[in-house]
């Protein structure tokens, strides 16, 4: 699915409405609109935009109000502070209109990437989603989306967690093997901070040593690759949270053209933690049967995807869709069938 041009203004319309609300609701649950009016408008769905924001934005809180401006000299102390996060937010929004943002991005990647576990990895997501957009337009200044760029990075920032110390196990050799290697938690209750705290080791990825910017990108692709076809084969143990295995270093890729090659490396060895992660929390020991391949074409599945409505099932299919193959939209089409429509 090649990016399409959003000609009507709709995605840059949506974010402004969308930046009059805060980054999570009903306490600390995630607001999926900036990263699914994205999928939407990518997708060649942008009619769909706006009434599916209208239905949306019933649940959302608005942005709190800042209070105490972060420093760019004395940051540490509010870094992972969630009282914090209008502050961060604002602190990125001068920021990305002061200087170019992949220069704020470049300095702040490396601060952020520690935290990826951060909101259930939706801060990630979100900037993944606003360097695509960024990315996409010529001149890279369009102030909704540097707005947006710097709201996911203020996210970030004030939920920032480190993962737990983890021993390392033997490495596996190709990124599927990984994923099924990756021991599950024994207690796979309560929320995701919860089982984060119960991790405890994650299996090495290919032969330890230098990784070249190159083969970090080829890696990481095989990763987003194996993790979408993972979901087809685990998704009955969480159909929602399992997405996030996928989505979380789908977005590290996306952001990858905009960072300077020396993170390239760093920015895998994130993404894995954050998609074994999300595995050993949520995924079950033993697989399902994957799905029989529908014969649809990878249009025909994102259209039912937007239809579907549900902002988890629309990232997943975008995400699915660049992977491609029958596997992967078979994935694609089984989170239509196991998360609930909007």
């Amino acid at each position: 699915m090649d990016t399409i041009h959003d000609t009507t203004g709709t995605l840059d319309e949506a974010l402004q409405r969308l930046h009059t609300t805060g980054p999570e609701f009903d306490g600390w649950l995630s607001n999926h609109g900036p990263m699914a009016v994205e999928s939407l408008v990518r997708g060649g769905q942008a009619p769909r935009v706006h009434r599916w924001l209208d239905q949306y934005s019933e649940r959302l809180d608005a942005m709190p109000a800042p209070g105490d401006p972060i420093r760019a000299d004395d940051w540490q102390g509010a870094l992972g502070d969630p009282k914090r996060l209008a502050d961060w937010i604002v602190f990125f929004e001068r920021a990305v209109t002061e200087r170019p943002w992949r220069d704020v991005l470049a300095e702040w990647w490396p601060r952020l990437l520690p935290g990826i576990a951060a909101g259930a990895t939706h801060p990630v997501i979100r900037v993944g989603h606003a360097v695509r957009t960024l990315l996409a337009e010529p001149a890279g200044t369009n102030a909704p989306r540097l707005a947006e760029l710097a709201h996911g990075l203020g996210y970030w920032a004030a939920r920032h967690q480190p993962l737990p110390p983890l021993t390392s196990l033997p490495s596996v050799p190709d990124a599927a093997g990984a994923l099924d290697s990756v021991p599950r938690i024994d207690d796979q209750s309560g929320g995701i901070r919860a089982r984060f705290t119960r991790l405890t080791a994650f299996p090495a990825w290919a032969e330890a040593g230098p990784v070249d910017p190159d083969a970090a990108r080829e890696r990481l692709g095989e990763l987003v690759g194996a993790a979408v076809r993972m979901y087809g084969t685990h998704a009955l143990g969480s159909p929602v949270m399992l997405v996030h295995a996928a989505t979380a270093p789908n977005a590290v890729l996306r952001t990858l053209p905009a960072l300077p090659r020396e993170l390239w490396a760093g920015s895998l060895e994130a993404a894995w933690a954050a998609s074994a992660a999300v595995t050993s929390v949520y995924a079950p020991s033993t697989p399902a049967p994957a799905p029989v391949p529908s014969g649809a074409e990878p249009e025909e599945v994102f259209a039912r995807a937007a239809a579907h409505g549900n902002d988890h099932a629309i990232k997943f299919a975008d995400t699915a869709l660049e992977v491609g193959g029958d596997a992967a939209l078979g994935a694609a089409v089984l989170a239509l069938d196991l998360i609930e429509p909007a």
